[in-house]
């Protein structure tokens, strides 16, 4: 019998780290069930010749929760190689939840993670209460892309504590009691773990830190120890390593110093997100050191960072910098093209470059970047900021904004890189054993960042352009490493019995496509999207999903459970 699909003459990158080899890939089903030289026919042939052909990436950080049940594809993620995502970082879920705390969850995550709330309530069918049958109802919808998820401390101290989960008083016994309860019965549903948020950045709406923030060890520590008892799942932390304290590193020892004696008391692994500023320009250096004492002490603690800064885009479609200033705020209620009309317009251009002096400062607009079609520069070099960019142009940052913009139609951006905002310290932390790739936030911050496409910059920048590292690392930490960390069997790597998520990737061709804004969202709601080129075809279960960047139709995702 012919396979159902054979992938011939590729270079097969699977996911071990082990060095690549030309060869065939055939898939029966949803698995692959021969690697290396396939005889006989198949069904349906794709030649790989020129290229490599890697496992689906998978993505362990993201936001997706609400997404995907109007967004079946899960974009801008499928469009960068992503087979498997996890959902449920951070703390914030949907689940559990009674009826009447359900806007509060929503609203809870647009003031979070930036996904608006009117979308939430009206794209989800919210036919749930326990994590559970969360669970179930996510398995129902129709899906491009394997998902699993975490559950969130803020929906689990809402549930069992209502208004004083937000106290900085510490949880009782019984909290605590009930608390476990919920986790557990997530757990034995297939939850791939627990999240939480410390950091004072996340807040509910009306400014106070979310749930769970002022938590105790004793009542992490309980949480984890379910996990443990089931001798599965990831404790998942958006930590505060040092911000609110006086001194900074003293508070960041102690809170990684908690986060391994959480990792050991439970035997679960422990993952939390790290990044460079420049405020604290080491910070992160002490933080990779304490993880190594923590491990050396017998924790599993992986911190997760980006494979670049981690940027807010401004544009003419939505925010630009300098919508401080009145006439700025009057332009972004315009249709494009009345925007790029006021631009040519002589006096309202004047009034434009006026108004928007000191709206942001100086220093700001030397730290901004262009991103055009022409360069996707994400390199943060101080050549490319607008600031340079206009002192070449002999004008202002304003001003050469204002004929970026005109001369392509509206479509130039900036990005302003406000974590990882140096990349030599970028490449550092990719380089540290313990740390493993996330912080994409996929399905986040939709109306400010586009970082989904994190495992394209990575296999473009890092491992073709640099050399940093070889392209068998490179897939590794995008695969296995992510993989393996949270539990997922026979995913995230190439061998017969291994599910079918494969990439065909022309590796010479592989490049981003400028972000766009666009409103796709329930209710009209905008956000930002993200391309790429080189993906010749990515495989789901055994299914073609994408070819050449455009999907199939072929909604063959499934559930990931612990």
């Amino acid at each position: 019998m012919p396979h159902d699909l054979v992938i011939r003459n590729g270079l097969l990158v699977d996911g071990t780290g082990t060095p690549g080899v030309i060869g065939d890939l055939a898939v029966d089903g949803d698995r692959i069930t021969a690697v290396g030289v396939v005889e006989g026919g198949a069904t349906r042939q794709i030649d790989a010749e020129g290229c490599i052909v890697t496992p689906g990436f998978v993505d362990i950080h993201t936001h997706l929760d609400a997404q995907l049940a109007w967004d079946p594809i899960g974009s801008s993620s499928c469009w960068h190689g992503v087979t498997s995502v996890v959902l449920g970082n951070c703390g914030v879920t949907f689940a559990p939840c009674r009826e009447a705390d359900r806007e509060q969850l929503a609203k809870m995550m647009e003031s979070v993670e930036d996904i608006p709330a009117d979308s939430i309530m009206s794209g989800l069918s919210w036919d749930w209460t326990s994590y559970g049958e969360y669970l179930a109802a996510v398995g129902r919808w129709p899906k491009g892309i394997n998902v699993g998820g975490m559950v969130g401390h803020c929906a689990v101290r809402v549930h069992a504590m209502g208004e004083r989960s937000l106290s900085e008083e510490p949880a009782t016994p019984e909290d605590i009691d009930a608390m476990c309860a919920l986790v557990d019965e997530a757990i034995d549903a297939g939850a791939l773990g627990f999240s939480t948020s410390r950091t004072l950045l996340h807040r509910v709406p009306d400014g106070r830190p979310v749930p769970g923030t002022w938590a105790t060890g004793d009542e992490l520590t309980a949480i984890a120890e379910v996990m443990g008892r089931h001798g599965r799942g990831v404790f998942e932390a958006a930590a505060r390593l040092g911000e609110g304290a006086t001194d900074h590193y003293a508070a960041m020892r102690s809170e990684v110093a908690m986060m391994a004696d959480i990792s050991m008391a439970s035997g679960r692994p422990l993952t939390f997100g790290v990044a460079h500023t420049f405020g604290l320009d080491d910070l992160y250096r002490r933080v990779l050191e304490q993880v190594e004492l923590g491990n050396a002490r017998g924790a599993n603690v992986r911190p997760q960072t980006t494979a670049r800064g981690i940027g807010i885009l401004f544009g003419l479609s939505h925010h630009t910098p300098f919508d401080g200033a009145p006439s700025w705020q009057r332009l972004r209620s315009l249709p494009l093209d009345e925007k790029l009309a006021r631009l040519r317009d002589p006096s309202s251009r004047a009034q434009l470059i006026e108004e928007a002096a000191g709206h942001p400062g100086d220093s700001f607009l030397s730290h901004t970047y262009v991103l055009d079609d022409d360069s996707l520069d994400y390199a943060h070099d101080p050549e490319n900021s607008i600031a340079a960019v206009g002192a070449r142009r002999g004008v202002g940052a304003v001003e050469a904004f204002i004929d970026l913009s005109l001369e392509t139609d509206g479509r130039v951006l900036l990005n302003f890189p406000f974590l990882n905002q140096r990349l030599s310290a970028v490449e550092e932390m990719l380089s540290d054993p313990n740390v493993v790739m996330g912080l994409a936030d996929a399905g986040a911050h939709v109306g400010q960042i586009m970082d989904a496409s994190q495992p394209t910059y990575m296999l473009a920048n890092w491992v073709r352009e640099l050399g940093v590292f070889s392209v068998e690392e490179g897939v590794r930490r995008l695969t296995t490493d992510t993989a393996e960390l949270f539990g997922l069997t026979d995913r995230g790597v190439l061998r017969p019995g291994a599910y079918a998520d494969v990439n065909v990737i022309d590796f010479d061709a592989l490049a981003l496509r400028l972000p766009e804004y666009v409103h796709d969202f329930p209710g009209g709601a905008g956000r930002y999207v993200q391309g790429s080129a080189g993906y010749r075809a990515t495989i789901v279960n055994g299914r073609v999903s994408l070819e050449d960047g455009h999907h199939t139709g072929d909604l063959a995702g499934d559930m990931l459970r612990s």
